[in-house]
């Protein structure tokens, strides 16, 4: 941190230290506390230097490389880039010592490439993870509406500046609410709901609600408020959504209408397991 402040003074530039663990991200509460000290800094003029709090994180749950992480504060903050630095210029078709191997410039869609370009998942000399990991990141960040650069850490600067150099990936949607992304790309699902073809079919029209009467199985250890996927018969996940109830409550309301919940169980169980507001298609 002296370095950066060192660096950043140099420019009467004042910099701060956030350490987040995943659980930051995983909890709306903190998620939202996150964002709002993020905000408040920028509003100050501070620039937030950022790790992983690697004193309070678990092995269950960290983050485990910044790249991932980097994607998930270029959402919170609502940037207009990011830009990730490793030890290669750009990315590559395959690894740069291999005979053939092409730089790419540009990606219109991070998730089509995927299937073109061969990368390993060994970590750089300059931070964790690897090529494997910029690329997850770039992808979030495509789908959160925001455009990444990724280049080598000497192009920094040109990078900064709009220069053309490494490899510039395209968003690929519209950027949506930060609450919608952090439960499409942050929230850690704690358990799984199993629901049945029709209440399938009706959530991937993206308009509907996930209600007990469609639901077949419940799995996982979770209380109300906690993300949850929503799976298909086949286990293929369908969404991420935020739970009505806690788990120990669901099994009791499997395949019950509104007006048997209310009848049996009373009024304040006739509610969606998932609302259609804190539902995100996957």
């Amino acid at each position: 941190m002296a370095r950066y402040e060192t660096a950043f003074g140099r420019f009467g530039i004042r910099v701060g230290q956030i350490l987040i663990t995943a659980e930051d991200t995983i909890r709306a509460t903190q998620y939202r506390n996150v964002e709002r000290t993020l905000d408040r800094l920028l509003d100050l003029g501070v620039v937030p230097i950022i790790n992983e709090n690697d004193s309070l994180a678990s092995n269950e749950i960290r983050f485990g490389d910044n790249d991932r992480l980097s994607a998930l504060v270029a959402n919170l903050v609502r940037a207009e880039a990011l830009v990730l630095l490793t030890d290669v210029d750009a990315l590559y078709t395959a690894p740069p010592s291999q005979p053939g191997s092409r730089r790419v410039e540009y990606v219109p869609n991070v998730i089509d490439a995927l299937g073109d370009i061969q990368v390993s998942g060994s970590g750089s000399k300059v931070g964790t993870g690897g090529m494997v990991t910029k690329l997850e990141a770039a992808r979030v960040a495509a789908v959160s509406g925001i455009p990444t650069v990724l280049t080598c850490a000497s192009n920094a600067g040109p990078a900064m500046m709009g220069d053309p150099v490494g490899t510039v990936f395209a968003p690929v949607k519209a950027r949506g609410s930060s609450r919608r992304l952090w439960i499409g790309f942050a929230a850690d699902p704690r358990g799984t709901i199993v629901v049945d073809a029709g209440a399938g079919q009706a959530i991937r029209g993206g308009r509907a609600s996930l209600l007990a009467t469609g639901a077949l199985e419940v799995h996982g250890d979770f209380s109300a408020g906690d993300p949850v996927w929503i799976d298909a018969e086949s286990g293929d996940h369908l969404a991420r959504g935020l739970a009505g109830f806690a788990s120990e409550e669901i099994p009791q309301m499997l395949g019950r209408n509104t007006a048997q919940l209310k009848r049996f169980l009373g009024p304040q169980y006739a509610h969606p397991l998932v609302h259609r507001d804190n539902l995100v298609l996957v």
